[in-house]
C-alpha cells in the first residue's frame, strides 16, 4: 500500500493568483465587510467587478459573504448570495437569474485527487440554475449543477447534479419530490 506524501504537494495556483487573492481579501475586508447587511449593494458589486466578477446590476451580495476568486464568479439578475455564504470558487461558480444561495452555504468548486500520492488540487465548476434555491447551511460540491427551479433543503450535502424542478435534501442529498408552483 502506498503512503500519502504531502511533502510533494505542489500548489498549482500561480504566485500572481495568490497575490491577487490577497489583494482581493484586503479590499473586501476593508471596503465591503463593515457595511450593514444589504446596504451598499451597488458598491459591493462594483468591487467584485473590479476584480473580474461578471455580476448583474440587480444581483445581491451580502457583506459577510466570502468569495475566494471573484474573477470566477458569475451572477445574473436577482441572483443572491445570502449572509455568510462561503464561495470557494477555484473554478467558475455561476448563479442564475432569480436564484438564491441561503445563509451559511458552502459552495466548494475544488477538492484533492485522493488517488494520487501527491494529493493534487482538482477543480470543476458549480452551476446554480435560474430560479433555484439552495437552503441554509447546505454544501454544494465541485462539478454540481443545480437545475432550474430546483430546491436544495437546508443542511443538505450535494455531490451530484440536481434535476430541474425537483426538491432534494439530506446527506448525501436525495430526491424528495418534484417542485410544483401553484
Amino acid at each position: 500500500m502506498s503512503k500519502i506524501d504531502l511533502s510533494q504537494y505542489q500548489n498549482r495556483l500561480s504566485r500572481k493568483n495568490q497575490i491577487a487573492r490577497l489583494l482581493w481579501s484586503a479590499v473586501w475586508l476593508v471596503f465591503a465587510r463593515p457595511l450593514p447587511r444589504r446596504l451598499g449593494n451597488g458598491w459591493k458589486l462594483f468591487l467584485l467587478r473590479i476584480f473580474g466578477a461578471n455580476v448583474h446590476a440587480k444581483a445581491v451580495v451580502y457583506s459577510s459573504v466570502r468569495i475566494y476568486m471573484p474573477w470566477n464568479l458569475e451572477m445574473q439578475e436577482y441572483a443572491c448570495l445570502a449572509p455568510e455564504v462561503d464561495c470557494y470558487n477555484v473554478a467558475k461558480v455561476t448563479i442564475g437569474a432569480h436564484a438564491t444561495v441561503s445563509q451559511k452555504t458552502y459552495l466548494c468548486a475544488a477538492s484533492h485527487d485522493i488517488t494520487s500520492k501527491t494529493y493534487p488540487l482538482i477543480t470543476a465548476p458549480i452551476v446554480i440554475s435560474n430560479q433555484a434555491w439552495v437552503g441554509a447551511a447546505a454544501f454544494i460540491g465541485m462539478g454540481v449543477t443545480i437545475g432550474e427551479g430546483a430546491v436544495v433543503g437546508a443542511t443538505a450535502s450535494v455531490f451530484k447534479d440536481v434535476e430541474s424542478w425537483s426538491i432534494v435534501g439530506g446527506n448525501p442529498a436525495k430526491f424528495i419530490k418534484k417542485r410544483e408552483i401553484k
